[in-house]
């Protein structure tokens, strides 16, 4: 699946959608009662027999079917029947989340005919009818049969081999389906699972088979699509719903003449059929699929156009939109996918196994990516390319979404982990490789600051020792489905990619790949644990005596992926002892004593002076290495953690961050940018988490008048000007004292880009980190009030207002559009409102709404409310107005005045939960406990009773949290005054 997407700008929901969501909850808790209490009718079982092997639809030409993997089974979970539930069933394997290892699927026969048809495309109640064939070998003998089925209603159940059903119940707190069988099941056996049954189209949410509404050229049309990982394949078919449980699939998919219907593999044949009002409809069948997960097995029915190529022999199509088609938006990532294939088959030395493969661009995947075999799903944001979005981070977003869609072909669907617990098997090495292929194809792309900007910096900040959350868990852990869907989130990912980076990182590049590759090759077709990807590290370690480790591969990367958090290893230049201590949220001291007492074993690669030092590694609390040692009379400086390839935050002794300032000083470029960056993002967490002093951290902001890295001032600005340093303490102190400072060293950067944006902006469209850093340095600009900064806002938003079809650039879009407001009247807010009320992208329409809360008039303002509560719903729907407009510092006061007489029409338009979120915002700056009293005072009529019990512990939480910072800008005052 694709990485995670960060929420956007939305802040609430209108109460219209809130009550249409509560309608829908209400209606999804009647179909799961009928569901649970419902029984399956059963045909009369026809004649049994024993079944041997069956013949399976032919293969393509040049393909040839694999033999089932051996190996696949899980813990036997064996009925415990001496208590009883409520329900009147007995406890058993039904209350366990992992199957019985009863059965082994070999081979699924799927049949499904959704009911779409192009002049109903958003029938209210859109279904599916289904038959499915399970081939499975008894492992264990059994007379109850389970299999995963969750929101399906079952029309037949038989069991062909020769046993009949004598009854079929549903489990659905574990989601199962269970056949109870006159005679059991004989070990070594074969049989056939004959299933029909019927089931939901979703409209409201993207998983199991789902519907998707859309505009082309001009008409509503509709389409369905599939998305079956983690365990949604159960809301579609019956099925052995688990990774390790792979089988063949033979698809049939029977849908409307006028659509075309796709899977994992390339169309076999279609035939006609008719339904009994006489309709025709066409059946597709599709050629024998090699073993996969059911997670994998994938489905769309669409009226789509597509563009295609051929690559090393095999077609790859991109699907979308016809529109979106005709005017080449597809192009981008038809050219790049292909020879991404041809990358990761020469380094592998491993082919990609199926003939085919299709890309499809859905209107609406939540912002998503899946990597299904031979049918690949995108939101079409995430694969489609528009002419506007060439000065957008677009293109990059996209070849790193493709980029690792493609490398889980590999990882992940040639070679499958066990179970869920090491999904980051998966998702880690298609992060990993992701950012490989693109450094491939843009060598011009840093590589070292790219990972660290769009996946290192992000994990580091959410992890610590107190997080429940390692990369590999136990399985023990999980005890509701719902869990594992909790395993897609930062590390998955980004935390499992940096594991796979760092052991790259302490191995030669032809080992690590090798490594790989045997792994791959040995488990294709098939399952695998880390420890088996860690038996084929060592396997290559003791193959060579080049590399020697200080333990065993497993050992070592153990200590990384089965505790959470990571380490901060702290070096003291004048003794040369380097030790490691957990890294904890705002730590206390003697924490880490009281806490955690566990220990990495931390591979340290390092600079001296600017020159690379050999590997050394840490693999106790402290130990002494006299190498690193400089003193206070010589010009040597030490740098741990080359290129930031380990997983870990480093902090030095007062002479070591000293010396680190005297060389940024005398000559920042001898520290390469990825350490200046280092430097910067570590310093400064460490210092907001008390482990170092913050003025240690400003100390190497002093050179920056000679840094010319936007990406490296980015980190600083990001860190040292925040609202709640700024804005939120009320100390208004800091305000000059940041502006005298930094406009001083801001000049030659932000003449560098203010210079492009004005002459030649088109160059930026290459420049990665310029794309993702500059909205930050102008914010800061005009924030300080830079007179060029605020006179080039002028210049380009009244340029646009003259002359729409010179468009701001994107990148600095939401600067421009926010200080055009605040500098401007009721006359260019009115133009922004007439542009909003007439379009219709929700990321223009939020950057749009978000731009008229920048207003410093309060009449303006209470305006724009006035608006947003009296208009039709479906005006101001992508956001909350109120919310906004509060955030603002000048609407935090506007807004208290506008609930006084409006909280009622707010709490209808909104939601009583927004009046809550309300009371935080403009609560965000209070201090005091009579603070406290006065706002809960103010709120207290508003908020129903729960509501206002729970507000006084968020507020206290506030206050404490704002006491810290005031302490913490008091310091940095003191010291902007010492140091300006």
């Amino acid at each position: 699946m694709g990485p995670p997407s960060s929420s956007g700008f939305y802040v609430s929901r209108a109460a219209a959608l809130l009550l249409a969501g509560l309608a829908a909850a209400l209606l999804l808790a009647l179909a799961v009662l009928a569901a649970l209490y419902g029984r399956c009718a059963r045909v009369a079982p026809s004649e049994l027999h024993h079944r041997g092997d069956q013949d399976a639809a032919p293969s393509p030409p040049g393909e040839q079917k694999e033999s089932p993997p051996t190996g696949q089974s899980h813990p036997t979970l064996e009925p415990a029947v001496t208590a009883t539930r409520d329900k009147g069933r007995p406890f058993g394997p039904w209350d366990q989340l992992r199957l019985p290892r009863w059965l082994v699927p070999l081979h699924y026969e799927l049949e499904l005919w959704p009911r779409l048809k192009p002049d109903e495309p958003s029938a209210p109640a859109l279904s599916f009818t289904g038959r499915v064939n399970i081939t499975v070998r008894c492992a264990v003998a059994t007379a109850r049969l389970l299999l995963h089925s969750l929101f399906l209603d079952c029309e037949s159940a038989e069991v062909r081999g020769p046993l009949s059903s004598e009854d079929v119940w549903f489990a659905l707190e574990m989601e199962y389906m269970v056949l109870e069988l006159r005679e059991a099941l004989q070990p070594g056996s074969r049989y056939e699972l004959q299933l029909s049954f019927s089931g939901p189209v979703y409209q409201d949410k993207r998983e199991g088979l789902f519907l998707n509404v859309y505009t082309d050229q001009g008409a509503r049309r509709a389409l369905l699509a599939s998305q079956m990982e983690p365990t949604f394949a159960r809301n579609v078919f019956p099925c052995f719903d688990e990774p390790a449980l792979k089988a063949t699939f033979n698809i049939t998919i029977i849908h409307h003449p006028s659509y075309v219907a796709l899977s994992n593999m390339p169309k076999l044949g279609q035939s006609e059929k008719e339904d009994l009002s006489g309709s025709k409809w066409t059946v597709t069948t599709f050629y024998t699929t090699p073993y996969m997960p059911t997670y994998l097995v994938a489905f769309a029915i669409c009226d789509y156009d597509h563009v295609n190529r051929t690559e090393r022999g095999k077609e790859i199509r991109i699907w979308a939109r016809k529109d979106a088609i005709a005017n080449g938006h597809a192009d981008f990532a038809l050219n790049i996918t292909g020879p991404t294939f041809s990358f990761l088959e020469d380094l592998f030395n491993i082919s990609y196994p199926l003939p085919k493969t299709d890309i499809i661009a859905l209107p609406t995947f939540d912002d998503r990516a899946m990597e299904n075999w031979g049918l690949l799903m995108f939101d079409e944001s995430l694969l489609l390319l528009q002419p506007d979005d060439q000065l957008t981070e677009k293109k990059t977003v996209i070849s790193c979404i493709v980029s690792h869609e493609i490398g889980h072909q590999w990882f992940g669907n040639l070679v499958t982990m066990s179970w869920w617990n090491n999904i980051w098997l998966n998702e880690g090495f298609a992060s990993y490789f992701e950012s490989r292929i693109i450094n491939y194809f843009n060598s011009k792309l840093p590589r070292n600051e790219v990972f660290f900007s769009d996946i290192l910096h992000g994990v580091l900040k959410e992890d610590h020792a107190l997080v429940s959350r390692a990369v590999s868990m136990k399985m023990e852990n999980f005890t509701e489905t719902n869990e594992i869907n909790e395993l897609f989130d930062l590390f998955t990912y980004n935390k499992g990619a940096s594991m796979a980076r760092m052991l790259s990182g302490f191995l030669n590049e032809n080992l690590f790949i090798g490594a790989l590759k045997s792994y791959l090759e040995t488990f294709s077709y098939s399952n695998a644990e880390q420890d088996d990807l860690w038996r084929h590290f060592q396997m290559a370690i003791d193959d060579q005596s080049q590399i020697v480790l200080p333990a065993t591969v497993k050992n070592i990367m153990d200590s990384w992926t089965h505790q959470s958090g990571f380490p901060v290893v702290t070096l003291n230049v004048s003794t040369g002892i380097v030790k490691q201590e957990p890294f904890y949220l705002e730590k206390v001291k003697n924490q880490t004593l009281l806490t955690h007492n566990a220990t990495w074993i931390v591979p340290i690669l390092w600079i001296k002076s600017g020159t690379t030092q050999s590997l050394v590694w840490l693999d106790k609390s402290s130990k002494v290495f006299p190498e690193m040692q400089v003193s206070d009379f010589d010009h040597d400086w030490v740098i741990l953690n080359l290129n930031m390839t380990g997983y870990y935050r480093v902090n030095y002794d007062k002479l070591g961050w000293k010396k680190l300032n005297q060389q940024l000083e005398k000559d920042p470029k001898a520290i390469p940018v990825i350490h200046r960056l280092q430097l910067i993002d570590d310093a400064f967490s460490l210092s907001k988490n008390n482990y170092i002093e913050i003025e240690t951290a400003l100390d190497l902001t002093k050179y920056l008048a000679e840094e010319d890295e936007i990406i490296v001032w980015h980190a600083v600005l990001v860190n040292l000007v925040t609202r709640d340093l700024v804005y939120d303490v009320n100390n208004y102190d800091i305000y000059p004292l940041l502006k005298n400072y930094l406009l001083k060293r801001l000049t030659s950067v932000w003449n560098i880009y203010s210079t492009i944006i004005r002459e030649n902006v088109a160059t930026l469209q290459d420049d990665y980190l310029a794309l993702i850093s500059l909205e930050k340095l102008f914010e800061t600009a005009c924030l300080l009030g830079l007179e060029d900064c605020l006179r080039l806002s002028r210049e380009l938003f009244k340029n646009w207002v003259n002359h729409p079809e010179n468009e701001i650039p994107y990148p600095i879009r939401t600067v421009i559009l926010c200080y055009g407001i605040a500098l401007g009247s009721d006359k260019e807010w009115n133009f922004l409102l007439n542009i909003y009320t007439n379009n219709t992208k929700e990321e223009e329409k939020i950057q749009l709404a978000y731009a008229m809360s920048c207003s410093k008039d309060p009449w303006i303002l209470n305006r724009y409310m006035e608006y947003a509560i009296t208009t039709s719903p479906l005006i101001f729907n992508e956001t909350n107005i109120i919310e906004v407009v509060a955030a603002s510092e000048v609407g935090r006061y506007v807004v208290k005045e506008f609930l006084v007489n409006n909280w009622q029409a707010v709490s209808e338009r909104y939601g009583t939960q927004s009046l809550v979120t309300l009371l935080y915002i403009i609560g965000r700056t209070i201090s005091t406990d009579l603070q406290i009293v006065e706002l809960q005072q103010f709120f207290s009529p508003m908020l129903e009773e729960h509501q206002r019990l729970t507000v006084h512990a968020k507020l206290q939480t506030i206050k404490n949290k704002n006491l810290k910072n005031k302490n913490q800008s008091a310091r940095i005052a003191a010291w902007l005054r010492k140091n300006t």
